[in-house]
């Protein structure tokens, strides 16, 4: 199998690294990480609190270290490498993202975050730059959720939640408590408090993160400015209709859920576009009842994931789905009941932030583009409580938490310019 070093190396041109980036470097940190977790189809696995998380954890910190960066390890397993600022009181600039994977994904997702904050300070060293706010890399635990259901979990020790309460009560699909795993990795429940920060320390929080799409690809772009993260709600609708026979039953006479189901899915699927260009609404999960070949289906269930970069066209596209299925319900003469699952709310960034990143993307005779995220991430979290900016690398194809994942090096290396100039805008601000 080539190595992901060889393959991103391949035709790259090195005339790219510039501002103290190098292309090898980069190249062969992203391949060693994507050994740790190797699956025979050449992709990642490397779960939350897994013994594989914590390896590329424990060999991130050791380059962070060789960079000259204080590193610690946190009490959920989150690891912190500080650069110190020649004013070192002021409150930190926080940047960084995860290291777990979904199973057999790719070796971008998170990874190529935390590597580009790390490369920043590579490229500070390479080019002299003293920084005078203090800066920290953030390597944040199990973002991904992929053996508990429940993500975000690093970066919610951060801000002071989720309590032990909860996380006590959680187990993975083999029916492993949480405090088992993570105990597996040196760590316990009872150290999860003491993650949580004083949010006032932390200035701002950056993340780089693949965009897992294919917007940057459709314009031709490297990079982005992720102008907000969206709020997700879920429903789930249940359809209720009379079970018959599917030969003894006249068409007339029938009260077919499923029929009425997929004519609300179908009706879903057009509503987005009327609130908001940015809005989207999928139905992924459907089951039919008694679900058999020749029986006329009496109930379906439907899941409904609902997403837009801001709260209120977010609920108003909401309400005006609930108010289709219902007119469909009633023209179908079956029953329509739903409840929603649960809420997340949109995640705005920093206007200011966003006009430096623009600053900094024209200093190196790029657009300024700017899209948003429609999946959650750290910055999500984070971003909740102190002023959040996101830049997006151009994803090929589109795809993400695949084996297929991939940003060629040429855009790693345009990002990483970004963001350091970004950055050096951030840590030379000493206004409190």
């Amino acid at each position: 199998m080539t190595r992901l070093s060889e393959t991103l190396l391949s035709g790259y041109d090195r005339s790219l690294d510039l501002d103290g980036f190098s292309g090898s470097r980069l190249a062969e940190r992203l391949s060693v990480i994507s050994e740790i977790g190797l699956t025979a189809e050449g992709g990642s696995n490397r779960p939350g609190y897994s013994k594989a998380e914590q390896k590329a954890k424990d060999l991130v910190c050791g380059w962070m270290r060789e960079a000259g960066l204080a590193v610690r390890q946190d009490g959920a397993g989150n690891c912190f490498g500080r650069l110190a600022g020649g004013q070192d009181h002021l409150p930190v600039i926080l940047c960084g993202s995860h290291i777990d994977t979904v199973p057999n994904g790719g070796h971008f997702d998170g990874v190529l975050g935390v590597l580009l904050a790390l490369e920043t300070v590579e490229m500070w060293r390479a080019t002299g730059f003293t920084p005078q706010r203090p800066y920290e890399i953030g390597i944040f635990s199990e973002e991904e959720g992929s053996s508990f259901n429940a993500g975000l979990i690093g970066s919610s020790a951060v801000i002071g939640a989720p309590v032990i309460g909860e996380l006590d009560k959680i187990v993975d699909h083999e029916g492993r408590s949480f405090a088992a795993a993570v105990a597996e990795v040196g760590l316990s429940l009872a150290g999860f408090p003491a993650a949580r920060r004083d949010l006032s320390e932390i200035a701002a929080f950056v993340e780089v993160h693949i965009e897992q799409g294919l917007v940057l690809e459709a314009h031709g772009l490297p990079v982005g400015i992720v102008n907000g993260i969206c709020g997700i709600v879920g429903l789930e609708m249940t359809v209720t209709g009379i079970p018959g026979h599917a030969g003894t039953t006249p068409m007339g006479y029938r009260r077919d859920a499923l029929v009425a189901a997929s004519r609300m899915v179908a009706a879903i699927s057009e509503l987005p576009k009327q609130v908001s260009d940015t809005a989207v609404a999928t139905v992924g999960q459907l089951r039919v009842f008694p679900n058999g070949s020749n029986v006329i289906p009496g109930k379906v269930r439907f899941s409904l994931d609902i997403r837009d970069v801001a709260d209120e066209p977010l609920e108003r596209l909401v309400s005006r789905i609930v108010q289709t299925a219902t007119g469909i319900a009633e023209a179908a003469n079956v029953e329509h009941t739903w409840t929603r699952t649960f809420t997340e709310p949109a995640v705005a960034v920093d206007e200011r932030l966003k006009t430096r990143q623009a600053d900094a993307l024209r200093e190196i005779n790029l657009a300024a583009f700017e899209l948003p995220s429609g999946a959650g991430h750290d910055a999500m979290i984070i971003g909740a409580h102190v002023p959040m900016a996101m830049f997006f690398v151009r994803s090929k194809d589109g795809i993400s938490h695949n084996p297929c994942e991939f940003s060629t090096l040429a855009d790693c290396a345009t990002s990483a310019r970004a963001l350091a100039r970004f950055l050096a805008k951030l840590v030379s601000d000493t206004a409190d």
